[in-house]
């Protein structure tokens, strides 16, 4: 995944302040043929393009109409494939048009021509690495996941046919996107041994197969993040482009530029199946007495924990 944020500040729904208890992801598709992603997101942040008809939804009440979404997947300016976060996950969106903006996270897949399957897949799969993460986000699972037409099925949006009149072009369907966010929800990682040294920098592969180098200011703070990239030189290009961030490993270890940013030191525990937070907490700390400590270091507000999930423990 290739996240990017850009928050859409100037939206009337971004004004109207409204949060939400997340309860599940809605799957949107815009229904107009341009891949773009500078016909939706803007003003341009040098990856985007510029949109000279400005007619983006970071203003007020776009074209007129009273709509958000938490976010958009699309082609940038180089025709890469990207994500932008333009709503925080936990506002209240105006995607539905139903109860569903009540509880759901939802975001928007730039439609091209419905034709071109290597778009297609680029799409689909940038989708089902997004949901994945909010999946981890929020303590959600494949089954908290819908399309629009989902949606209005169960009366909880309007009457829409998205996704359903595109993904089955390319012999795919939400059910096939559920398991695939499954698949990655449930994939196990290898777990370090105490013996294992932290890498150097050097040992860092220029680009990974699975995981991210992630571009924030610290590691905690997730929200200061500008982006996640696959490609070690587009990661640390990103972070010259915004002074005070920094190339983070998935394991939280900042690798890029020199200086290291000033936050709490803390060991790495790679979750495996039966691993509760109060198990991990008495493992490393003791009695257990800072279990609160390590949720608030991970962003955690539910319990629950995935095998596979790194989890960052205080010293």
């Amino acid at each position: 995944m290739n996240l990017h944020t850009l928050i859409f500040t100037e939206n009337a729904c971004y004004k109207a302040g409204r949060k939400i208890t997340v309860k599940g992801i809605m799957v949107h598709s815009t229904g107009a043929n341009n891949p773009w992603l500078k016909r939706y997101v803007g003003p341009d942040d040098g990856l985007l393009g510029k949109n000279q008809y400005n007619n983006h939804w970071n203003t007020y009440h776009p074209g007129g109409r009273e709509v958000c979404v938490h976010g958009f997947i699309g082609k940038l300016a180089d025709g890469t494939i990207a994500t932008y976060q333009t709503l925080p996950w936990d506002h209240r969106g105006w995607h539905a048009g139903g109860s569903a903006n009540n509880t759901h996270i939802g975001f928007e897949i730039c439609e091209d021509g419905l034709a071109d399957g290597t778009y297609f897949k680029k799409v689909y799969q940038e989708a089902v690495e997004l949901c994945a993460y909010l999946c981890k986000q929020y303590g959600l699972t494949e089954k908290d996941i819908i399309c629009h037409s989902e949606g209005y099925k169960r009366g909880v949006a309007s009457n829409h046919g998205d996704v359903m009149h595109w993904f089955p072009k390319h012999g795919k369907s939400m059910d096939t996107f559920r398991a695939a966010v499954k698949e990655l929800l449930t994939a196990g990682e290898d777990t370090p041994t105490q013996e294992e040294e932290k890498p150097t920098t050097s040992e860092y592969p220029e680009k990974l197969t699975s995981g991210y180098y992630r571009v924030r200011k610290t590691w905690k703070d997730s929200k200061s993040q500008v982006g996640a990239y696959r490609i070690l030189a587009n990661a640390k290009a990103a972070a010259d482009k915004n002074p005070g961030t920094f190339v983070f490993t998935n394991d939280g270890v900042a690798i890029y530029p020199a200086e290291k940013p000033a936050e709490e030191t803390y060991r790495v525990h790679t979750v495996v199946k039966g691993d509760t937070l109060w198990d991990i907490a008495k493992k490393y700390l003791g009695d257990g007495s800072r279990y609160p400590e390590i949720k608030t270091l991970n962003n955690l507000d539910s319990n629950v924990i995935y095998s596979g999930w790194k989890l960052k423990i205080p010293n």
